[in-house]
């Protein structure tokens, strides 16, 4: 079978799911961000008696916090998420004043009764935004970093640039297929983007990579061998002959984040989804998106789709 000749509808097929994530992430509310990216506040507590979520927001507009959103996990328990709570202070005439959180939890005792609280995280307007600048140098340092480290991996072979190249751009494809797929699942599924999705982000790109660059090495082998045979021919056969190898590790690796995420608790739900849509993306885009890259630089079909532009509108 010659996977190589399917390569443009591999493109189109990453475009498919590529497009509408870029679409949810250009309309206006395009992630969901979590306290760790917006700031605020978010608690979750356990009652001895049945709550209702009507009474809970309630007992928070009452403390001064309308715009608490509030949401059921069982009868029992509820977690509140609104902007940053205030700390405890002394105001001008010496009198202490109760941190928000306080009057909050004593508001509910007072309405629902005991409470466990089994979560509690806040975090500063100005950490949040030092938490999505970090972000964005950490992703866009490794993108850098992978580029020169595969560049030089393959120096030995001629036009090494294209393959870290290629890299980066498979890269791409698998960061925006997450990004995108977090984008349309906060809409629909309330699924919050935190610091742990970063986490997240990062594993992807070393596992992705790491993929890309086993079948790399398997074209430059083959290189070496088959001197005489053209690079597409080249490539096909050694998709096929890693082929297995690149199943049976994002099977494996399947099976254990869908058991994480099955028994996990909340704390890293993004980091798993995350991966588990990563896995998906990097494998695919190993055999799919960069092997198949190499060729399209090879065969100069950048060049072919400009002069049908230049053709079409003369």
């Amino acid at each position: 079978m010659n996977i190589v000749k399917l390569r443009k509808w591999f493109f189109a097929l990453s475009a498919l799911f590529i497009i509408p994530g870029i679409i949810s992430l250009i309309i206006p509310g395009g992630f969901k961000l979590g306290i760790d990216f917006s700031s605020g506040s978010v608690a979750t507590y356990s009652f001895t008696n049945n709550v209702s979520e009507k009474d809970v927001r309630t007992a928070v507009e009452n403390i001064g916090h309308p715009e608490a959103i509030i949401q059921k996990i069982d009868e029992k328990t509820v977690l509140i998420r609104s902007k940053l709570l205030k700390e405890a202070s002394i105001d001008a005439q010496g009198v202490r004043i109760e941190s928000e959180k306080k009057l909050l939890e004593d508001t509910l005792i007072t309405k629902f009764g005991d409470l466990v609280s089994t979560q509690y995280d806040a975090t500063h307007p100005i950490i949040a935004s030092e938490t999505v600048r970090n972000a964005a140098i950490a992703v866009i340092i490794a993108a850098f970093g992978i580029l020169l480290y595969v560049t030089w991996a393959f120096k030995s072979i001629p036009n090494s640039f294209r393959y870290g190249t290629a890299a980066i751009v498979a890269l791409v494809h698998d960061l925006l297929i997450v990004v995108g797929l977090f984008s349309i699942l906060g809409r629909f599924m309330n699924l919050e983007i935190n610091a742990m999705f970063i986490v997240g982000l990062l594993t992807v790109l070393g596992y992705s990579v790491n993929d890309t660059i086993v079948i790399f090495d398997r074209i430059r082998e083959n290189l070496r061998k088959q001197i005489e045979q053209p690079l597409d021919i080249i490539i096909n056969d050694s998709i096929f002959q890693n082929l297995g190898r690149s199943m049976n590790t994002s099977f494996t690796t399947t099976l254990v984040l869908v058991a994480l995420l099955l028994m996990g608790g909340s704390t890293i739900q993004s980091l798993l989804i995350a991966l588990l849509i990563g896995v998906f993306a990097g494998t695919y885009s190993s055999i799919a998106i960069a092997s198949q890259f190499l060729v399209f630089w090879e065969k100069k079909e950048f060049t072919k789709l400009f002069s049908i532009k230049s053709s079409t509108s003369s």
